[in-house]
């Protein structure tokens, strides 16, 4: 019997100290959004970017090599995110979207553990408006402009002041300033205050923290231009696709706006050195003001207790195919970072999986042990965090109005659709041999029977009631 005794608890010990079960009960939730980046990043690959601090998250965590934004603009993008709803042919379209219109009655991610007692903060740019689903949240918090002068505009100026009627300055700035200057180094600055609040909260929190940069204006302090001073060079595919539909294509009109930049026609090739540049400099930028907060998270060890996610709203097109920013079915504009970390558990170091935003809602919630609203309408990716056998479900739908692209194995293809589903262009590159996107083969007599097995696909994928 005492034999027994023993090796029960010996079952019990080994049991316990597994990864999935060493989760805290109730994590807390930290929320790293960033605006506009693309997987730019060490830890993807590009090793010129210095990006330490979200290289170190990577490497305590789960790095997902093949995320995919289903829309890719920032407001519809953060809305079909946080409501576990997909787009569809009128509903999150535009950076103007707001969930609480477009979606009404829906719980957001937020939202959710808010009900399930969690207290919930907002930090900078989560949803693309400052009110939208206000209700999400106990706190909401916005950073502000130091001033409203011209020079201090610009100096300040940043995505959320894009959408303002108003006189943008040049479309990057290089400023031997403090961090702080930019709104950026506020937002960092809160998100570290709020922690060290936290800390005494008796009950978990849901903090989410958005950064502005990599977004229009590339404005950041000199320190980090200097990084990349000399070393930057301009993309191969300056070019068009082969065979590209018209549809794929467009004129990059919020780089327009800013001062300096032609209203039509390319940019030379020393200001396209420097908008690059700019990107590159912004992106340390905010790898640095989230380095200041992880560090606090440990600080205070409260890492121990906090599952925490980054992720970009959407990719940035830097000059490939002749485009700049976002707005188009390219995975340029659609592949994102998505990074995972979670305490007390042995996670695997990176993920082939495909995975889509939409998955992102029930993820957190399975992590966290809270039930899964009836409303989502992607899956949750958890077991990929642990289980090298474990498989998605291999497609991501991803849409830019009427082009809609279905992502699965090596195969990108992009079908436009009018009202009646009827389709009038379509582009396929398959990126075992055109990784690129430079050849676009959808009219290859070859390729006919991939293409009508993707566009089945791409209509079994789509949301229910699409074009309602």
């Amino acid at each position: 019997m005492r034999h027994l005794l023993w090796v029960l608890l010996v079952l019990v010990s080994c049991t316990g100290s597994s990864e999935k079960n060493s989760l805290p009960e109730t994590p807390n939730i930290l929320f790293i959004a960033v605006d506009d980046l693309r997987p730019e990043l060490a830890c993807y690959g590009k090793e010129l970017i210095s990006s330490p601090n979200i290289d170190l998250l990577a490497a305590e965590g789960t790095r997902f090599d093949r995320s995919y934004c289903n829309i890719p603009v920032c407001g519809a993008s953060r809305a079909s995110l946080m409501t576990g709803l997909r787009p569809a042919r009128n509903r999150f379209l535009t950076y103007l979207t707001r969930a609480d219109e477009e979606a009404a009655g829906i719980t957001t991610l937020p939202g959710h553990f808010r009900n399930n007692g969690y207290h919930t903060i907002s930090n900078g740019k989560i949803f693309h408006h400052d009110d939208d689903a206000e209700e999400s949240w106990d706190e909401i918090w916005h950073p502000v402009s130091n001033s409203s002068s011209w020079r201090d505009y610009a100096l300040n100026e940043n995505s959320l002041q894009d959408t303002a009627d108003r006189f943008r300055g040049p479309p990057f700035e290089r400023a031997d300033v403090q961090d702080t200057v930019y709104k950026d180094g506020k937002t960092a600055e809160k998100t570290i205050g709020d922690l060290r609040k936290l800390k005494e909260l008796d009950k978990p929190f849901f903090l989410a923290t958005g950064f502005l940069k990599p977004h229009l204006p590339f404005n950041a302090p000199e320190k980090y231009w200097k990084i990349y001073d000399g070393k930057v060079s301009l993309p191969d595919n300056n070019y068009p696709p082969e065979n590209a539909p018209k549809e794929s294509l467009h004129n990059f009109g919020e780089l327009r706006a800013y001062a300096g930049v032609p209203p039509d026609g390319p940019v030379t090739d020393d200001f396209a050195l420097e908008l690059i540049q700019g990107y590159y400099a912004c992106v340390s930028y905010t790898d640095a003001q989230i380095g200041m907060i992880l560090n606090e998270l440990k600080r205070l060890e409260l890492d121990r207790t906090t599952i925490v996610i980054l992720w970009g709203d959407h990719g940035w097109n830097l000059r490939e195919h002749g485009l700049w920013c976002k707005h188009c079915n390219y995975e340029t504009s659609l592949h994102t970072p998505l990074i995972v970390r979670v305490p007390g558990t042995q996670q695997l170091k990176e993920s082939s999986e495909i995975v889509e935003y939409v998955d992102i809602y029930p993820t957190l919630c399975e992590l966290a042990g809270l039930e899964l609203p009836e409303h989502l309408q992607g899956d949750s990716f958890k077991d990929l965090l642990y289980d090298k056998e474990a498989k998605s479900d291999g497609v991501a739908i991803c849409q830019w109005y009427a082009g809609i692209t279905t992502i699965r194995e090596n195969w990108f293809y992009t079908e436009w659709v009018n009202d009646n589903d009827s389709s009038y262009a379509r582009m396929l590159y398959d990126h075992r041999i055109d990784p690129h996107e430079n050849v676009n083969i959808s009219e290859d007599p070859l390729h006919a029977e991939t293409i009508d097995d993707l566009s089945s696909e791409m209509r079994r994928s789509r949301a229910p009631n699409y074009f309602k």
